[in-house]
């Protein structure tokens, strides 16, 4: 099996970090299910990244360049925490946030890093079936873990020499919205919780559908405000107007979701954009901003009325390039 690296590094140009190296499946020999499985995944240490010396807490200061007593030549991957933290721990399908700092493995020169700035890097979401689960394995929020990547050729012909990456977990979001309770609006649905967040939604007698989305927010959150183009990280429900049947839910598959705010229809897009993060909003989508826009009238909600709550729970703005 080839192991890339989660970000494929150079010293000529590192405007963003993707995670080229976790897109695929990475096949880890895991054992069990669910976090079982997560922990499971992590890789194994091993002679090349046990002779790094390395310290500091989880967003903290990294070194410039490494000071390698021998130049390394790993042959497979390698793996081991350096500082384990003592936040939440990571569970199979969260997002999370991180950063990442490279290094040529041969001469210890630091080749790149982000994830320390807002915007740089992506929130992820977890699994045992991807490269990210060898790397994070089921780490604590704040650990700082070493890993070693062998050179390696891909299918193009191209070359990549041996990396060291120091790569910190910083931050998962809340499961649910934790912001001030609003008075209700007449009118509108009414929405109450379990114990978890998990929202019932009550529609009252002849509610009125609206001409354009009307959007109620039942708590405010003290976050950053989500702006058109930005990524939300949710909870959500949704149920038909008619007759209040779901017909989705991130709490029914037991994680959070992730909508661009311009991949979603009109009315779930209304409900985003301008609202801060740690709110939950009630929206009531007509028809013509729901699902009437999407797959013409073979859609099975073409024709529906839309009721959703929403959760509002991290975003992220992507960077905006330095002008010239």
């Amino acid at each position: 099996m080839r192991i890339r690296s989660i970000a494929l590094m150079s010293t000529a140009a590192i405007a963003a970090l993707a995670l080229a190296g976790c897109s695929g499946d990475a096949d880890p020999d895991t054992e069990g299910t669910g976090d079982n499985a997560l922990c499971a995944a992590a890789g194994e240490s091993g002679s090349a990244v046990d002779s790094l010396d390395l310290s500091g807490e989880a967003g903290g200061d990294v070194p410039e360049s490494l000071d390698l007593a021998d130049p390394l030549d790993p042959a497979d991957f390698e793996r081991a925490v350096v500082t384990e933290g003592d936040g939440t721990q990571l569970a199979e399908g969260d997002f999370f946030s991180y950063a990442i700092t490279a290094y040529d493995a041969e001469t210890g020169e630091q080749v790149g890093q982000a994830g320390y700035e807002d915007g740089e890097v992506q929130p992820q979401q977890i699994s045992a079936s991807t490269m990210l689960g060898q790397v994070f394995g089921c780490a604590t929020v704040g650990t700082r873990i070493a890993t070693v990547y062998p050179a390696s050729t891909d299918e193009s012909g191209q070359e990549t020499p041996a990396q060291v990456q120091v790569v910190d977990v910083l931050s998962t979001p809340e499961k649910a919205a934790w912001g001030e309770d609003q008075e209700p609006v007449d009118g509108m649905p009414a929405v109450t919780l379990a114990d978890d967040g998990a929202p019932t939604i009550e529609i009252p007698d002849g509610m009125e559908i609206p001409e354009t989305t009307k959007v109620e927010a039942t708590k405010v959150g003290d976050g950053a405000e989500i702006a058109d183009g930005d990524t939300a990280y949710v909870q959500y429900k949704g149920i038909k107007a008619s007759d209040g049947e779901e017909f989705d839910s991130s709490w029914s598959g037991g994680m959070l979701a992730a909508f661009p705010t311009t991949g979603v229809v009109e009315g779930f897009q209304k409900a985003l954009v301008g609202q801060t993060v740690g709110s939950q909003v009630v929206a009531v989508i007509p028809k013509e901003e729901g699902y009437h826009q999407e797959g013409g009238e073979s859609h099975e909600l073409y024709d529906e009325d839309l009721v959703f709550v929403v959760d509002i729970v991290d975003v992220f703005h992507p960077a905006t390039p330095a002008a010239e």
